[in-house]
């Protein structure tokens, strides 16, 4: 296996990993628990916000997106040659 498909592979992996976390993450109570003991008063409501957590989910969407682009360039019943 050549160095760059197992790069691809570690790639896409990351993608999938990086993007379900950042979906899930947002919603979920230690988001809250952690936020809330930020210094900085502003911040903390910013963060915690239903529009900043939607953001930060759509960025892990678009990790799943460009997951899911690498993986259909890897398989082999995929590529055009």
């Amino acid at each position: 296996m050549r160095s760059n498909t197992v790069f691809r592979i570690l790639f896409v992996l990351y993608c999938v990993e990086a993007g379900v976390f950042l979906i899930l993450a947002p919603w979920g109570p230690a988001w809250d628990r952690t936020l809330s003991h930020l210094p900085l008063g502003p911040l903390s409501a910013v963060c915690l916000h239903p529009v900043f957590r939607g953001a930060v989910s759509g960025f892990g969407l678009v990790h799943l997106v460009w997951g899911a682009n690498d993986l259909q360039a890897l398989l082999p019943w995929r590529r055009r040659t």
